[in-house]
This record gives structure tokens, sequence and C-alpha cells, in this order.
């Protein structure tokens, strides 16, 4: 099928599911959230991240202190004349990311500022352009369009086990060649602010990123806190020219705004390796526990959007286990091995993933790392 015509295709479905998908108000709430994130304005100063990508922690005059959740991140800056240097601080970054100014080409100064409270914040002196205005940069790694093979990780459903995480995280850090980790949900026991803070602490254990989507244990204090530590629930970027898309399955369904979304996202990756990252997955793959979506018409509905798409897989958490099947025929994982009360009597422990993907060959190779 040509591209024009999976396109069409794509926008007959989104504007289906958009109109049919289950109307669950604490996903719509978040959705809304999500479209919020990355937008911030203080005392002669503006900044949004192109995306969602980033969420603001902290904006003044002086500061600007980012939390990202993609290797490669562009803003824009808006500053009044006459405005000070601007530390940029960016949390959850690659170790070897920089800061260039994309526009204006002259006038913006980027210095890099050597004191990091982690492996994985970033911090530089921007000084904007003496009569003020609007300010482009990027935040990325020099590889961010290389070409040829790499390997990332994906683990998910962590919860009380946050004692343990950096068992995990010490063998992620073994292996050199895993870039950053993807985390499909269930950080925590419930959502608590003191559980998400510890979160995040814990990340400083490892060398690289992670990014995530949240998961019903995320709901059960106040669903919005997610946002505020680490971003969106909703989000896409690319990556030496793969797709990655995660998405809020939290609730057993997508908001419908989140069709619309994914769409698009599913339109932009369609000559690219893509991945679709969630929590809970649209149909349980046993089928005795119904850990699935609310409704099974949407569950087949957004497996047939991704199949439209030309996903090429699909990753979930929630069951504590491991599985690999297919949906529509899009290979599918569920790891949910991050230290969470085991699935009895099956013989899989803490776990993660490794995919090594060649986005030139098309092609992908799944691997699970045992912990236990």
């Amino acid at each position: 099928m040509s591209r024009r015509a999976t396109a069409g295709l794509i926008a007959s479905w989104t504007a289906l599911l958009g109109a049919g998908a289950g109307c669950v108000e604490g996903a719509d709430a978040r959705a809304r959230r999500d479209a919020r994130i990355g937008q911030a304005e203080a005392a002669g100063i503006a900044v949004q991240v192109r995306g969602g990508l980033a969420t603001v922690y902290e904006l003044t005059p002086a500061t600007l202190h980012l939390w990202l959740q993609a290797p490669d991140v562009t803003l824009d800056l808006v500053t009044a004349a006459g405005a000070p240097p601007v530390e940029i601080i960016a949390g959850n970054a690659l170790s070897d990311a920089t800061l260039a100014a994309l526009a204006p080409v002259a006038g913006v100064t980027v210095e890099p500022i050597a004191a990091a409270a982690a492996p994985t914040e970033r911090r530089w002196r921007v000084t904007p352009p003496p009569g003020g205005g609007a300010s482009t940069l990027r935040i990325a790694p020099a590889d961010s369009a290389a070409a040829g093979p790499w390997r990332f990780a994906v683990f998910a459903d962590v919860q009380e086990a946050i004692d343990r995480v950096q068992d995990i995280y010490r063998r992620m850090s073994q292996d050199a060649g895993i870039r950053f980790a993807v985390m499909s949900g269930d950080l925590t026991r419930n959502g608590a602010p003191e559980q998400l803070a510890r979160f995040r602490t814990e990340m400083t254990g490892l060398a690289f990123p992670i990014y995530m989507t949240l998961g019903n244990h995320e709901l059960g204090v106040r669903d919005d806190l997610f946002h505020d530590y680490f971003g969106r629930g909703n989000f896409s970027f690319v990556y030496r020219n793969v797709q990655f898309t995660l998405l809020d399955t939290a609730s057993a369904t997508l908001a419908p705004v989140v069709y619309d979304w994914l769409g698009g996202w599913l339109i932009e990756g369609i000559d690219r390796v893509h991945f679709v990252f969630a929590h809970i997955p649209p149909l349980d793959p046993i089928g005795t526990r119904n850990g699935a979506f609310a409704s099974r018409l949407e569950a087949n509905k957004l497996l047939s959007l991704l199949a439209s798409g030309h996903v090429d897989t699909t990753f979930y958490g929630h069951v504590h286990s491991y599985y690999a099947y297919s949906n529509a025929g899009i290979p599918a994982y569920i790891t949910g091995g991050g230290g969470a009360i085991p699935e009895q009597l099956d013989g899989i422990g803490r776990h993660y993933l490794t995919v090594d993907v060649d986005p030139a060959a098309q092609t992908s190779q799944v691997a699970i790392v045992r912990v236990d």
C-alpha cells in the first residue's frame, strides 16, 4: 500500500476511534494536561518545548530547569531586551548531549557548565540576543541522526520493589551498548509524591536516561502528579531514524484526543522502524486475568490502527511476567519484571528487555535479560 493510501486509512481510523473510544474522565484530563507540558512564562522570559518533550521544573529570568522525555529536544526561548544569561539545566539527558542555538544564527552564546548532580544532568549558560526576542535551542547528542544499528532497554512495574531497583540498573549499566531505557509504567506503589521523587532519585544510579509513560499505580493518589515529575504520558519522538511512541493506557483506554495525536505520529513514522509502548495492553495475551482495555471493541480498533500505521513492535507492562506474542500481526512483548510481586509459578522473575535495532535494514531483535 502506498504512503498516501496508508495515510488516508490512518485518518479514517482515527476519525472512527475519536468518536467511539471509551471516554474516561481521568484519561481525558491527563491528555489535556499533556497538551500544556513544556510551556511556561515568568517575568521577561517564556519557553515552549516542541512536542511537549520536556517538562519545566523551574523558570526564572536566570534559570530554566527542564526534565527531558526524549534524547533530542528543541525549544523556543523568548527573552526581553537586555535579559541576563540563562542557566539551562537538563535533567534526564544523555551524558553526551550538547546544546546548540539554531536561530538566530548569530547573537546567542552557549557555554557548557561542568557542574552536574547526576550523569544524566547537563548544564549550559545561554546568553540571549541583546535585543531580546525568540531563540530556538536544541538539546541533542551528536549521534542523533547517525546511521547504523544500536540498542535500548525496556522494562516496567517496579512498584514496591524500589529498594531493589538498583540491581536492575547495575545490570543495565554493565551493557555499554544501551543508549537509553524506556519504561512502560507502574513506577510506584500508588503514585504518592514521595514515591515519584524516590523513583526520580534512584534513576541517578544509571548513566543513561529513562523515558517513560505512567501505569495504573500512578493513579492512586492524584493522577496528575506524574506530569509534575516526569512530563507527558502521551508523546512521540525520533532518534537515529527510529520512531518511539508512548501512550497513556493507565485507565485501560485512550483519551479520544490521543487518537488524533496517534494518527499524526503513525504517519510521521510510516517509513521508519516504529515502536509503541504502553502500560495496559489492549488485549490480555492469556485471557484469564482481563489485564487489558475495558472495551474489547476499542482494543481491536486500536490494534487495527497500529497495524495500518505499520508499527513494528509493541511493548507493555501491567502483567508481572514476560510474554512474547502477536496482535494484529504486530510482534508484542509484555515485560512486567521490574520487581513488583511476580506472577506465580511461571519461572519468570525480575528482568528487562534489550532491543537491537537496525533502521537501515528495518529490523529489530528483542532479548530478555534476567536479573534474578
